[in-house]
């Protein structure tokens, strides 16, 4: 059984944080303007500040029924730590990567989590549109100024959804807040064989005293159809009781094969316009069992970086197929 599969099976769920793996760069002005330069380094403060170490909760709630023989599911809170580390941060892009450490016969063990991209005026931006489809959409122009998007990748670096929306503050509190989106099921769901097989989402980011906080609105779908929505709630609270340091040691042995993973999805992105690659119940794409496992083996020293990486995208390359438009 690979680390990730042991850690579905703990009741300690996913995510924890800590400090930045790389510093903050330089940049220069964006604009000219002090009050859009200010706010553009408030947003930028806002998505560094989500790197870090926590304790999360995560409280997913079944609210409302629109198919009148569909049953709610009772609610299941789940919990654990997650570290959260910069691993680029550019004027206009800042990537974040979430790992969960989790504890099993009394040794720490880490498995990769996701990932969210950060993006200041995006000009485009991969969407999900339906069972085993991304394709790169434009940005509307007027929805671009001033705006950042964000892009969430699922563990082993395969694409998951996008949306782009604006920071603001109301009433005292700043928030991040997207378009409506379409996303694939979460693990939680897709194992249960639903009613249901996408998410129409909003998605949001707030800082807090504590940490920080991400809700959701999803609207479970069966094609354009509305069978239940739900509320989702993942608090950040910022928390250094638990082996932190054995997410960086990770990191350490296995970023150089998992930039190479990235490099790969980039290339199929690139090259299709967009991704296609089957998606699978138990772990979310049909290439993430085996990429993970590899992530594992050149941590452990049982395959060297280069020969990992190799196979991993040759992998991708073949698991996905040309994009074709659907509009």
């Amino acid at each position: 059984m690979t680390r990730f599969l042991a850690a579905l099976l703990l009741a300690t769920a996913p995510l924890g944080s800590i400090l930045p793996l790389v510093a903050a760069h330089a940049h220069g002005p964006i604009s000219a303007d002090a009050a859009t330069q200010a706010k553009y380094e408030a947003d930028r403060a806002a998505i560094l500040g989500m790197a870090g170490n926590y304790k999360v909760k995560f409280d997913f709630k079944e609210t409302t029924a629109w198919d009148a023989a569909y049953k709610l599911h009772e609610a299941k809170p789940s919990g654990g730590h997650e570290v959260v580390r910069v691993i680029e941060d550019t004027p206009r892009t800042i990537v974040l990567q979430h790992m969960l450490v989790a504890e099993k016969d009394g040794k720490a063990f880490v498995i990769k989590h996701w990932r969210q991209d950060w993006t200041f005026e995006p000009a485009q931006l991969l969407t999900y549109k339906g069972p085993d489809q991304w394709e790169l959409e434009a940005v509307p122009e007027r929805m671009r100024k001033g705006r950042w998007s964000q892009t969430v990748w699922q563990t082993d670096d395969s694409p998951r959804y996008g949306g782009w929306g604006e920071f603001s503050n109301e009433g005292g509190v700043p928030r991040w807040r997207s378009n409506w989106t379409w996303r694939p099921l979460a693990r939680r769901d897709a194992v249960r064989k639903p009613a249901y097989d996408r998410y129409m989402a909003i998605n949001r980011h707030q800082p807090t005293p504590a940490g920080w906080i991400h809700w959701q609105d999803n609207m479970k779908m069966a094609g354009d159809k509305p069978v239940v929505q739900e509320a989702g709630l993942n608090s950040y609270e910022k928390f250094d009781g638990f082996n932190a340091a054995r997410a960086d040691s990770y990191w350490a042995a296995t970023s150089d094969y998992w930039a190479v993973v990235r490099a790969a999805w980039a290339e199929v992105m690139a090259r299709d316009k967009g991704i296609r690659i089957k998606e699978q119940a138990d772990w979310g794409s049909v290439t993430s069992e085996r990429l993970m496992t590899l992530a594992d083996e050149v941590e452990a020293g049982k395959v060297n970086t280069k020969a990992a990486g190799d196979e991993a995208r040759a992998l991708i390359l073949t698991s996905t197929r040309p994009q074709v438009a659907t509009r």
